[in-house]
């Protein structure tokens, strides 16, 4: 069959959950045997996240390519269990980028360039290149921002127009809020009106209405909101508040969003969605035989999606071991040599998060020291190996000042160092080594303990190294490497001798962690965590 297209555009405010949406959707159609992709498009100007701060913009999600995209990335993988790539997110800026060179080329043999029809067209050749690999039988395409906002102008004209021209080959779905209004106690479909009102002033009618609720929404409401937003009762869904995220599928095939979506399509489908086991994650998320408290140290954790990644991980990990995980957020600005007991007290296990620049380093440093002298079980990501590297040559080593360059450039113990193909680079955005990378496990090691592997991929987004001039004084020591890429001969995991589960890594395990096949190395640490719970 010929490629569907669904887009999914959102209404009255931003953070409805077009993300999660988008997700549950593809889920219950590949439930139903159908092969689909989701991809995101942004409306701001930067090429890529990869330069935003997270207080901006959340985590930066790294796809197996390297491509540096939006964090709902990871909720799509998360809920398909398939990779997506640099084609799966868009931004303004890659398609003003590229028009722009085809401009510099001549492409456009002299003609003025303009929003409709030069940038508009990019935006659906965009859209279209996932479908035109004759892979997918959905493309599920997210728009980001809200109907209404200047910057997403282009992109629903780009919707309208392939609407038009795919024909019944493509809907859009429109998620928007129905608030309540806890003085009156009444639900209102007023914004959701609105929302669908300046949907229609761009040229777009929305197939579906998805509506984000706190409370159940009435068949008059139902009835009333597709009345006034010209769509049949059984295409308005509702969309209720669930504790969490992984039971959105399971709501909406209460609500019949799929089979709405194929009768749209004119399809049909006979058997149900296979879910068995989705469910049986939820039933042992649901259902935990104890509960544990891990310590997640970073300098961003006001924010809580700049870590969305590894707090998805531990839910998926928990799961397998049928356990809780409590994650405490901890400000690594906030730790100090003398509050980091009380400020530690009470967790099973401690992750160092990672991050860029110096700020809250110090923190991270005092943590590290504290989780390997009191037998925590630790975990390090990225900066959070590079932490512990840093840590144990001043206080195990007695390197004083040992540091990374990136902190100071003029240390006296440079053990961690600028990578040798960084050193020439000058651009910023995407210039990191990203993407997955091979690792070999040495065996009889944690790492071979979680992976059962002697060669493993996971994903990279780094620019400095452990430097291997101090190998040998960390062997001696008993801090020793037991990941190396086989090709660089990097660094890539560290495990210290003598300490109950001590782990550092350069790469991103939380990248590749899904519902349906965990983070082993979350599973493992999860697993040494609640072990020592159990021995309190």
């Amino acid at each position: 069959m010929s490629t569907k297209y669904i887009f999914v555009t959102g209404g009255v405010t931003s953070s409805l959950g077009k993300g999660i949406l988008s997700a549950s959707l593809a889920k219950l159609l590949q439930a139903r045997g159908y092969s689909v992709t989701i991809q995101k498009l942004d409306p701001y100007i930067n090429v890529d996240p990869g330069t935003l701060n997270p207080y901006e913009h959340g985590e930066c999600y790294v796809t197996e390519d390297g491509a540096e995209t939006d964090l709902d990335l990871g909720h799509y993988e998360r809920f398909l269990n398939i990779p997506t790539s640099q084609a799966n997110n868009i931004t303004t800026g890659r398609i003003y980028q590229t028009v722009i060179n085809k401009e510099r080329r001549g492409d456009y043999l002299g003609k003025t360039v303009q929003i409709i029809p030069h940038i508009t067209d990019e935006i659906k050749r965009q859209i279209k290149f996932l479908g035109n690999k004759g892979k997918f039988d959905f493309v599920i395409t997210e728009i980001g921002g809200t109907v209404g906002d200047i910057e997403s102008l282009p992109y629903i004209e780009s919707v309208r127009q392939l609407k038009w021209e795919l024909g019944r080959s493509a809907m859009v779905i429109h998620l928007t809020l129905v608030p309540f209004l806890s003085a009156s106690g009444e639900l209102k479909t007023k914004p959701t009106q609105h929302s669908v009102k300046a949907l229609l002033e761009n040229g777009v009618q929305p197939d579906i209405l998805v509506l984000r609720t706190e409370h159940n929404l009435n068949d008059g409401l139902k009835k009333k909101v597709a009345l006034f937003c010209n769509v049949a009762e059984e295409a308005v869904v509702q969309s209720i508040d669930v504790p969490t995220i992984y039971e959105v599928p399971l709501k909406m095939k209460e609500e019949k969003l799929d089979i709405t979506v194929l009768k749209k399509f004119g399809m049909t489908s006979s058997k149900e969605p296979a879910l068995d086991d989705w469910n049986h994650f939820l039933q042992r998320l649901n259902n935990p035989k104890q509960e544990i408290e891990i310590g997640l140290v970073g300098k961003y954790v006001e924010l809580h999606d700049a870590y969305k990644s590894i707090a998805e991980s531990f839910i998926h990990a928990g799961a397998v071991n049928e356990c809780k995980v409590r994650l405490r957020y901890i400000h690594s600005e906030e730790i100090t040599k003398r509050n980091v007991a009380e400020m530690l007290s009470g967790l099973q296990g401690v992750l160092i998060a990672p991050g860029f620049g110096h700020r809250g380093i110090h923190g991270k440093i005092e943590a590290t020291r504290y989780a390997r002298e009191n037998n925590i079980p630790f975990l390090g990501i990225c900066l959070g190996l590079q932490i512990a590297v840093i840590e144990f040559a001043r206080n195990v080593l007695g390197l004083q000042g040992a540091d990374s360059t990136e902190m100071n450039e003029v240390t006296k113990y440079p053990v961690i160092d600028l990578m040798e193909e960084q050193k020439s680079v000058t651009n910023m955005g995407g210039t990191m080594r990203l993407g997955a990378y091979a690792c070999e496990v040495k065996k009889g090691s944690k790492l071979f303990d979680a992976y059962r592997s002697e060669l493993i991929y996971e994903r990279h987004r780094h620019r400095y190294e452990f430097n291997d001039k101090y190998i040998e004084n960390y062997i001696k020591a008993g801090f020793k490497p037991v990941g190396i890429n086989p090709e660089s001969k990097l660094v890539e995991a560290m495990q210290l001798d003598g300490h109950p589960w001590f782990v550092g890594v350069q790469y991103h395990p939380e990248y590749s962690s899904t519902v349906l096949k965990p983070s082993p190395l979350f599973v493992e640490f999860v697993k040494a965590c609640k072990e020592i719970r159990a021995n309190l």
